[in-house]
């Protein structure tokens, strides 16, 4: 079971580590509990290549809890799970497929060092090949106690700071209590729990914090913030799918309807030879049935392959999505189940009129059996035809509602420069740098790139935009000139706190539109300032210039002297409007909530035409040189950007691939039904030929039922539209979900896909030889 805690906190990990360490001294209350922090991508050096590998930590309680063994070796336990190590020193265990990867293997891959952050791990254990972790979509490559966490931390050490949460708990429920009862149990604990365990915060935040509430829910399919993310535009896709399925199945039915009247003749003759209806019946759909299991089988194997082209496409450089995507009895199933129901669905009407051939039929002159037949399809199959279409435009808008959303993030304004900028990650953490000159060592590093041909400009900062996920707040109390803030509700006061170094506006393309950037002068001794974004003066001084206004916050209480400010830029998510936001400069920051010098990101701005990939060879090495102990890794900011779009463009991919199927679908089933009509009205036209009509007036006819089919598809699809488009409203950006443009546009593009249908058997109808239809006649 997963021991939730506050709702503000979303997806991300729950727990700080003085909380957890309550929780495990409750052992009576479970059977089991464990706590481990989400995977983060940690550097392996080896003969000085840096390779990255997806890390996992875990409490010493980890396998015994989910039941896990190893496959060769050991895993650990609480005696390992000790600070910077047990008895046999700082262990790890990795995955099976790491060990394949990395050892080949081999058994002896036991007792050997990975150095991880340049820590010394020891490896002790592999785990099972159907093993990938607690978090769904995300695997790992080796998993440490959580006592190493003071060796590899990037940051200064969580162990001991009880304002970061970054652990989430699973528990083993005892066998003779049900969830309720451990629920009811631990929360009678929770108010000593977390006064014992409150973060060094006030106000309002550390209300919050002592009033959450354990809760217990199932782990049976594991945790994922991805489920979350995913789970609406999954629907949705799904939907889209069942929509595309109906009008496949329509298309079929015309076709084995089509089918059925061509083979009356036969079917009659068989009645009278003593064959019954059932035995008719049975024969038309097993042949349904065999159409469905052939597609199906075919279906399994393209979705085997796209399935996992598509996962590739969530993976980005900073995170690897992993996902198990065999086959098992329930994906059978499930196959099984729609093949059966797609084979009703398009082949019971086809067998119930083909079983329905009288024997005297086929005594009956077949043209005008053809023609009472033909005239009964042709009105059911103008109705599927029309149901087709209007499915077809319910397609069409989602796609274009997703992919006019996708358009709109990729294109928005940023306030930076996205493609002149490289981000290089410097950790020196794992160096033997003292805290203190780590700063000193950090702009060393930024001198030394910044120095290198194709460098225009490098910058320091704690985080780079945009970002997706935690990010630091500032809560404020009063800017002078304006109101008294601490009286407002905490989400209105809370302002995003930016850390960074001299130049980094200009290095990523961002003005100052007031006042100065942070210089040198602004050392750690000399009065605290500020620079603060648009957004901050139209938030808290109606939009007043704030150069020269001071800034008060709570958390910490100090003040600091606002000396510019900076264009309004994209800080966290795409979409997202843009934030208040605080910028401090880096030797100023030691009151931050979060220790910043451990890790820093070095912006780097290529001149006009380059490319940021291609300073990555002579960064690193610039880097290096200040000290080969600092680890770092590369991605440009463009990069970054694409990785944020990553479920946008997944949903504007698919709902577009998909909307494209249906119009194909739909304009299959046109031409096939107005092509079935001319077939059967060929003695008809060939008369009205004969007669003097020219070839111009039959393409009207034949067009005119197009027209009507088409338009009443669109009508009607519109309106399922207007109706549908309210539960996707969630996943458009800059577009309300009844927008007239994309439903124009995609009636427009319906009817002009509906009208080369049409035109081709239209065409081919005035070309007939009314010599030759009187011939035949």
């Amino acid at each position: 079971m997963l021991i939730k805690g506050r709702e503000w906190l979303g997806g991300y990990p729950q727990w700080n580590y003085p909380t957890w360490e309550q929780l495990r001294q409750r052992r009576a209350l479970f059977d089991g509990v464990t706590a481990y922090s989400p995977t983060a991508r940690a550097n392996l050096t080896i003969a000085g290549d840096t390779q990255h590998v997806d890390g996992l930590m875990a409490s010493g309680s980890f396998f015994d809890t989910l039941g896990v063994s190893a496959v060769i070796g050991r895993t650990f336990s609480d005696a390992d799970d000790r600070r910077d190590g047990g008895p046999d020193g700082p262990v790890a265990v990795i995955s099976y497929s790491f060990w394949q990867r990395h050892f080949h293997g081999a058994a002896d891959a036991i007792g050997k060092i990975l150095p991880i952050e340049n820590v010394p791990f020891t490896v002790v254990g592999v785990t099972p090949s159907d093993f990938f972790g607690p978090d769904v979509g995300r695997t790992f490559d080796a998993i440490v106690p959580l006592g190493t966490e003071p060796l590899v931390s990037r940051r200064e050490s969580r162990l001991n700071n009880p304002g970061t949460t970054w652990l989430n708990v699973i528990a083993r429920l005892k066998p003779d209590r049900m969830l309720e009862t451990t629920q009811i149990a631990l929360r009678a604990e929770q108010a000593h729990i977390f006064d014992v365990t409150r973060p060094p915060w006030g106000g309002q935040a550390l209300d919050e914090y002592l009033k959450q509430t354990f809760t217990i829910v199932p782990a049976a399919t594991g945790d994922s913030s991805m489920r979350e993310a995913y789970e609406r535009p999954l629907v949705t896709i799904l939907a889209v799918v069942a929509l595309v399925l109906l009008i496949a199945c329509a298309n079929i039915a015309n076709l084995l309807l089509a089918r059925a009247t061509a083979r009356h003749h036969e079917l009659c003759v068989r009645r009278a030879l003593g064959a019954s209806r059932w035995r008719l019946a049975r024969q038309l759909l097993t042949e349904s049935v065999l159409l469905a299991a052939i597609g199906s089988t075919l279906g399994l194997l393209i979705a085997s392959w796209a399935s996992r082209v598509l996962v590739a496409q969530l993976s980005t450089r900073a995170r690897t999505v992993m996902l198990d995507l065999s086959l098992d009895r329930r994906v059978l199933a499930f196959t099984i189940v729609i093949t059966a129901v797609t084979a009703l669905l398009f082949g019971v009407l086809p067998a119930l009129q083909g079983s329905g051939a009288a024997p005297m039929d086929a005594l009956k002159e077949r043209a005008q059996n053809g023609r009472d037949t033909g005239s009964r399809r042709g009105r059911f199959a103008g109705g599927l035809v029309v149901a087709q279409i209007a499915l077809s435009l319910v397609l069409v808008v989602a796609a274009g509602l997703f992919v006019r959303t996708f358009v709109a993030l990729s294109t928005r304004g940023l306030g930076f420069d996205r493609d002149r900028v490289l981000v290089a990650s410097v950790n020196a953490h794992s160096a033997s740098i003292e805290p203190a000159q780590r700063l000193r060592i950090y702009a060393e590093a930024r001198d030394a790139v910044r120095a290198l041909p194709g460098v225009t400009d490098a910058a320091l900062s704690a985080q780079t935009p945009p970002i997706e996920g935690a990010t630091m707040l500032l809560g404020l109390k009063q800017v002078s000139g304006g109101p008294l803030l601490i009286e407002r509700p905490l989400d209105e006061r809370l302002g995003i706190l930016g850390i960074v170094g001299p130049g980094f506006f200009s290095t990523l393309g961002t003005p100052i539109t007031a006042g100065r950037d942070f210089t040198a002068r602004d050392a750690k001794t000399a009065p605290l300032v500020a620079v603060v974004n648009q957004a901050f003066a139209r938030a808290y001084l109606n939009g007043e210039n704030p150069v020269g206004h001071t800034v008060e916050s709570s958390m910490p209480a100090l003040s600091m002297e606002i000396v510019g400010v900076a264009a309004d830029a994209v800080y966290r998510s795409l979409r997202a409007p843009v934030q208040p936001v605080v910028y401090i400069p880096l030797t100023q920051a030691s009151w931050a909530p979060i220790p910043m010098t451990a890790q820093l990101n070095l912006s780097l701005r290529t001149s006009a035409g380059g490319s940021p990939e291609g300073l990555i060879k002579g960064a690193a090495a610039a880097i290096r040189a200040v000290n080969p102990d600092l680890t770092v890794t590369f991605t440009s900011l463009s990069d970054q950007l694409d990785a944020s779009l990553t479920q946008e463009r997944i949903i504007a991919m698919l709902s577009g691939f998909f909307g494209a199927l249906a119009l194909l679908l739909a304009s299959l089933g046109l031409y096939g039904v107005t092509a079935y009509a001319v077939a059967l009205r060929r003695s008809e036209i060939g008369i009205r030929m004969a007669l003097g009509a020219a070839p111009g007036s039959v393409v009207r006819l034949v067009l005119a039922r197009v027209t009507t089919l088409v338009a009443i598809g669109v009508v009607v699809g519109a309106g399922i539209s207007v109706w549908a488009s309210q539960f996707v409203a969630t996943l458009l950006y800059g577009l309300e979900p009844h927008d007239p443009v994309t439903l124009a546009g995609a009636a427009v593009t319906l009817g002009a896909v509906g009208a080369i249908a049409g035109w081709l058997p239209a065409r081919r109808a005035s070309r007939i030889d009314p010599a030759e239809v009187l011939r035949d006649s």
